[in-house]
């Protein structure tokens, strides 16, 4: 019955998708990886990542299961947290120094959601190259062998270390085929070694060490409940999903306001997160906010309260777009693949909005970036000199209070950003000396 219920449900707002849109691909290389690394030793990447469709005649029969058909799946990768291996659950901290926090580029964490899992929400794979290569070079092959390989790296990491699957997902498991295996079969191209399968496209989000330490506290108090096996995790398109994990684990460092989950199935199928709209959704809040409107500013609560509680803003420089595309030589997946946005056929909205971000090189490119944010911020601080005090009849002694550290702000985020094209500028010798934030 829950099925019929969510079935329906999606099938009404399917009716409101638009097509697929164009495939592009980005993908930053190892020296823009560094550079940015050491700019932002810790970051948020949020990805929207296809459907995927694995080849007949090889391994267990898998493929994008219902909710993450052509609608996608949803990563987040977390710059500056490490899994914690002892743990024996999945369980994420913030990396010591010697594993590499506090700017080094090597360690991070993907994170990812699946139905599968019984008694955990999320899993962590170590890793960037990892979580999204597999371990694969730039354009090499993906051949059965390197698949295996990556299944053993997986296995080896111990991956799912503590982490139980529904009865259900070992219903088609081959007869000679052990469950632990099979876990590790089923769980490619979705919590490990996405590129194998899946086209991905991600938004960057630049965070201090306080913001992701309470992205890290977020994560581990949402699988807590299920680490004893009293209560099983119930994966829900509508009301509990991946994109609800993603979505709230950026709002606990501020970027927005938090998504209700588990809310009545009527209006959850009215209203919930879709993989491809948050990557749009978080490349404009990240970079489009009206910041030369600081009126509009202080009425979005969750930009008053990261402005006047933590002193920074989610519209900052360095929230960039990439894109990848899955492995096109590829002897184990079809690389055909959609991922479309929910939106009004018609007008398009997010189709447009996508376009947009993957045209302008601001949303792509560092430099570009540094220089459209450091042009905005001469004309904000030029004009608030030529206009002098700010006076407000509504609410002034908060607004008075908001103007202010708004201004302040801008200040020092112009002094940040001439560092930054400073240290760009001597880039990539200069990457032992980071920009400090």
């Amino acid at each position: 019955m829950r099925i019929v219920r969510v079935a329906l449900a999606v099938g009404v707002a399917m009716g409101l998708a638009a097509c697929g849109t164009m495939h592009v691909d980005t993908a930053p290389t190892a020296d823009d990886e560094r550079v940015y690394d050491a700019l932002h030793p810790y970051y948020a990447e949020l990805c929207a990542l296809s459907q995927f469709k694995k080849k007949p005649g090889f391994g267990a029969p898998v493929s994008s299961g219902f909710g993450d058909g052509i609608g996608g799946h949803s990563g987040l990768y977390l710059n500056g947290v490490c899994r914690v291996a002892d743990a024996h659950y999945p369980t994420v901290k913030l990396c010591d120094a010697d594993e590499g926090g506090d700017g080094a580029s090597a360690t991070g964490v993907g994170i990812s959601v699946n139905s599968h899992f019984k008694n955990a929400v999320w899993v962590a794979t170590p890793g960037r190259d990892f979580y999204f290569r597999g371990g694969l070079r730039p354009h090499e092959k993906l051949t059965r062998d390197a698949y295996r390989r990556a299944q053993a790296t997986a296995q080896k990491i111990d991956i799912l270390d503590g982490v139980e699957f529904h009865p259900e997902v070992f219903t088609e498991m081959p007869a000679r085929m052990s469950r632990r295996d099979y876990m590790y079969e089923v769980s490619v191209a979705t919590d490990y070694a996405v590129g194998f399968g899946r086209d991905r496209y991600c938004a960057r989000v630049p965070m201090d060490r306080d913001q992701m330490t309470r992205v890290a506290a977020f994560l581990n108090e949402l699988n807590a409940p299920y680490r004893d096996g009293k209560k099983d995790f119930e994966w829900d398109v509508l009301r509990n999903n991946c994109s609800h994990v993603a979505h709230n684990a950026l709002a606990a460092a501020g970027v927005w306001s938090e998504w209700k989950t588990d809310q009545s199935l009527l209006f959850a199928a009215l209203s919930f997160p879709v993989p491809k709209n948050e990557f749009v959704n978080l490349m404009r809040r990240t970079n489009d906010l009206p910041l030369d409107d600081p009126a509009a500013l202080y009425r979005d609560k969750a930009s008053r309260h990261a402005l006047m509680e933590a002193g920074w803003l989610p519209t900052e420089p360095g929230a960039l777009a990439e894109a990848e595309r899955v492995v096109l030589d590829n002897d184990v997946y079809e690389t055909d693949l959609k991922l479309i946005f929910y939106d009004d056929p018609i007008i398009g909205v997010y189709r447009r909005r996508f376009e947009r971000i993957f045209s302008e090189p601001r949303y792509t490119d560092l430099r570009a970036n540094l220089a459209y944010f450091a042009e905005l911020y001469r004309k904000i601080s030029h004009e608030a000199t030529s206009r002098g005090s700010v006076t407000v009849s509504d609410k002034p002694n908060d607004l008075a209070a908001f103007y202010a550290q708004f201004f302040d702000y801008i200040e020092r985020e112009r002094e940040q950003i001439k560092a930054a094209q400073a240290f760009l500028s001597r880039a990539p010798e200069s990457m032992a000396t980071a920009v400090p934030r």
